[in-house]
């Protein structure tokens, strides 16, 4: 079978991610052929392979020129590559499309009034309008594309009830051979922002600054947990850097490194900036618990990568973290601080819990496998190429 992939919506965070995943196990495929179209500069951050082929079929930075693009010159490349199936990874579909299409639809922000009262209230109109906009498309989509995939039944649920199309669920993966394999050390300097002080607790959020990850619940939190512990020291560490032009996307950080400043948490808030996926086990297991309080996800890899650390998890309360996670975390109001200082203190507080916790999730962890995600997407895709020839 002859697979094309379009990945020109995966970029950073979940969507590179999963591409970097995907890849290898499509690679060890004997009988399949494979195109992979990317953005420009994208393919630096995803390993190769001899038999599978690269092509950037938009440069253009802009996301709505580049889909434009996109419809022009894709349909022509499945003709030349002769391609059997289409597997759209970023949320958009290609319409007309020449050959049976198979769409990932993985942005829980489409759908989340939450996302939507979130960016009125910090007066982004230009993002509110932009993300209306590429919500008509992603529900398009989702009646355009012959089989619409969402990354948890949570989600598919979600995208049911927005389109009143089925949509069919299959979990993200994990393979611990290829996220262990890298044991170099971290940087020297980040080593040393790990080790001091000695006996602090050491909370972990691993992702780029955004807003739907709700980071200004974690540094509230953050601040009620200092008075909870009675001079015990408390770190939070980010992956990302609150200033501006550090992250992708259009995400502002000004009014996030202002409430630091504001709960008087800045010596507590510790800004690795990006570590390389390689290095993020670890980063984990230099940790003490993983925390989360997103009020949108379709999946959420961070925390299938904790649960594999054997880190407990203390996450906001939303349907796609107890799939994900079922029963290996404690659980608070995505907008409660106050659940999610209690959350933490009870779990530093109590060996057997966290014992508990961490235990339950390295068991979750062994349920996800991207070499099972992969197989079923090709018996999905074999299946839909042999439908579109007989017909």
């Amino acid at each position: 079978m002859r697979l094309f992939v379009n990945g020109t919506g995966a970029s950073a965070g979940g969507g590179l991610t999963y591409l970097r995943n995907l890849l290898p196990h499509l690679a060890e495929q004997e009988d399949l052929q494979c195109v992979v179209a990317l953005n420009a500069g994208t393919k630096d951050n995803l390993p190769t392979f001899p038999k599978i082929s690269f092509c950037e079929p938009a440069r253009s930075k802009n996301a709505f020129i580049r889909f434009a693009e996109e419809q022009i010159v894709l349909p022509r490349m499945l003709r030349q590559s002769r391609s059997d199936v289409l597997l759209s990874i970023g949320n958009f579909a290609l319409r007309n499309c020449p050959v049976p299409q198979i769409l990932l639809s993985r942005n829980a922000l489409y759908t989340s009034a939450d996302f939507y009262q979130d960016v009125r209230q910090r007066n982004e109109f230009r993002l509110l309008a932009d993300s209306r906009i590429k919500a008509s498309l992603a529900k398009r989509s989702i009646l355009e594309a012959d089989l619409t995939i969402a990354p948890t039944d949570a989600f598919a649920r979600e995208l049911q009830l927005w389109t009143g199309k089925p949509v069919f669920a299959l979990h993200h993966g994990f393979d611990p051979n290829e996220f262990f394999r890298d044991q170099s050390a971290l940087p020297a300097y980040i080593e040393a922002r790990l080790a001091e002080p000695g006996d602090a607790v050491r909370l972990l959020h691993v992702s780029h600054y955004n807003y739907y990850r709700n980071f200004e619940t974690l540094f509230r939190a953050l601040a009620l947990l200092k008075a909870r512990l009675k001079g015990k020291p408390v770190k939070l560490f980010l992956t990302c850097r609150l200033s501006p032009r550090q992250n992708p996307g259009a995400y502002k950080t000004e009014r996030a490194a202002q409430l630091i400043r504001h709960l008087g948490i800045e010596e507590d808030v510790i800004q690795l900036a990006h570590i390389p996926y390689s290095r993020l086990h670890q980063l984990y297991r230099a940790c003490d618990i993983y925390v989360s309080a997103a009020y949108a996800e379709s999946f959420a890899h961070p925390l299938v990568e904790a649960m594999a650390c054997g880190l407990p998890l203390a996450i906001s309360d939303i349907a796609v973290h107890r799939e994900v996670s079922t029963g290996s975390a404690l659980y608070f109001g995505r907008f409660a601080p106050e659940e999610l200082a209690a959350a933490v203190h009870g779990i530093t507080n109590s060996q057997s819990l966290a014992k508990s916790l961490s235990q339950q999730g390295l068991r979750r962890a062994r349920d996800f496998s991207w070499k099972q995600h992969v197989e079923r997407i090709l018996e999905l895709a074999t299946s839909a190429a042999q439908s579109h020839r007989t017909n």
